[in-house]
């Protein structure tokens, strides 16, 4: 860490990275949950 970084504060772009992963993850679990429901049901 450098004296001038800012105090626990991620770059913009990295911050929307970060969101971006999260949705993709939270999506990915979804469809893998519903992908189980309906190789399940069949």
């Amino acid at each position: 860490m450098l004296w001038s970084d800012p105090e626990n504060e991620p770059p913009e772009e990295l911050r929307d990275m970060q969101e971006t992963l999260r949705r993709l993850g939270l999506f990915l679990a979804l469809a893998m949950v519903l992908a189980m429901i309906v190789l399940g049901v069949r």
